[in-house]
């Protein structure tokens, strides 16, 4: 699946005229019958119009594409999963507190409503008195008011972790990737432990997100130095932008002989009339785009 293309599905394309570097500029733009087109810094198609953005060229913006954008998708329903855990627990919390202040009153309405419950649970030959909810209800009666309070602000700390944890996913911002494997990576032990009591559909689930959530952030994200670290992750994010690569071609053709000196980065710099999306592409062997060069709006280019 072309990640880019589905970013860019709804008509949201990036496009950027850099004021400061008019053979960058002459690269990103090209005219068609439609008019002047300007490339897409995400999908790499030749849309029609005014440029979204326009500036200098070390201000562009950078504009998550390819397997990367795939990335972002994945972390966002881990986010999803987070808010819904972050609402759970403040529901809880919130519940808790309410038991705590007005125990009296929910225990009188728990005894006075029991024996009409049991009775009609009955009729469809449930034993509510077996009930395991019935067990932690009684349970709970007997918890003093500390341990209450104790256990309430327990899950709003957890429901603000989970709170922090998704919205750092879904900004995939640095930051909330390593707090998310942090904290997850916390909670992992005691959910084995868990696990070696009982193995419940619940427990198993959970388990297997949170690990999955850990794995998955540090090796694609390359947490805490794995598979190259940071800097191989930056070095991975620049060879896949648009931008880049033209600038990577731009010194190419200025400087023949860097590319025998192991210069240059980018491989994606595909031009109008260049290659058919899908095909891999070199800047170094893309031809720079002049005016009068032909293009179509609808030419795109393909991540690696």
């Amino acid at each position: 699946m072309d990640w880019s293309l589905l970013g860019c599905a709804r008509g949201d394309h990036i496009t950027y005229a850099p004021d400061d570097n008019p053979a960058l500029r002459a690269r990103l733009t090209a005219p068609t019958a439609a008019g002047e087109s300007w490339r897409c810094l995400r999908c790499g198609t030749f849309v029609p119009g005014e440029p979204t953005l326009t500036g200098p060229a070390g201000a562009a913006p950078a504009v998550v594409r390819g397997n990367e954008l795939r990335s972002t998708f994945i972390l966002r329903f881990f986010a999803v999963e987070r808010f819904v855990r972050a609402v759970l627990a403040g529901v809880a919390a919130y519940f808790v507190w309410r038991f705590k202040s007005s125990r009296g009153s929910f225990e009188q309405a728990f005894n006075r409503e029991l024996p009409a419950t049991r009775a009609l649970l009955r009729e469809f030959g449930y034993n509510v008195d077996h009930s395991k909810l019935l067990g932690l209800i009684r349970h709970a009666f007997t918890l003093d008011q500390r341990t209450l309070g104790l256990i309430a602000l327990l899950l709003a700390t957890y429901a603000v972790v989970e709170l922090l944890e998704g919205i750092g996913l879904w900004l995939a911002q640095r930051w909330g990737e390593y707090f998310a494997m942090v904290a997850t990576s916390a909670g992992l032990p005691f959910e084995i432990y868990e696990l070696s009591d009982k193995i419940t559909a619940l427990r198993l689930a959970a388990f297997v997100v949170n690990l999955a959530l850990v794995l998955y952030l540090v090796l694609t994200k390359r947490l805490f130095g794995a598979r190259g670290g940071k800097a191989a992750y930056e070095a991975k994010r620049r060879t896949a932008s648009i931008l880049e690569a033209e600038l990577e071609a731009i010194k190419d053709k200025d400087d023949p002989e860097r590319e025998t000196r192991g210069g240059g980065t980018g491989d994606l710099s595909p031009v109008p009339g260049g290659p058919a999306p899908g095909a891999a592409a070199s800047p170094r062997a893309s031809p720079a785009v002049t005016p009068a060069a032909p293009a179509t709006v609808t030419e795109q280019q393909s991540p690696p």
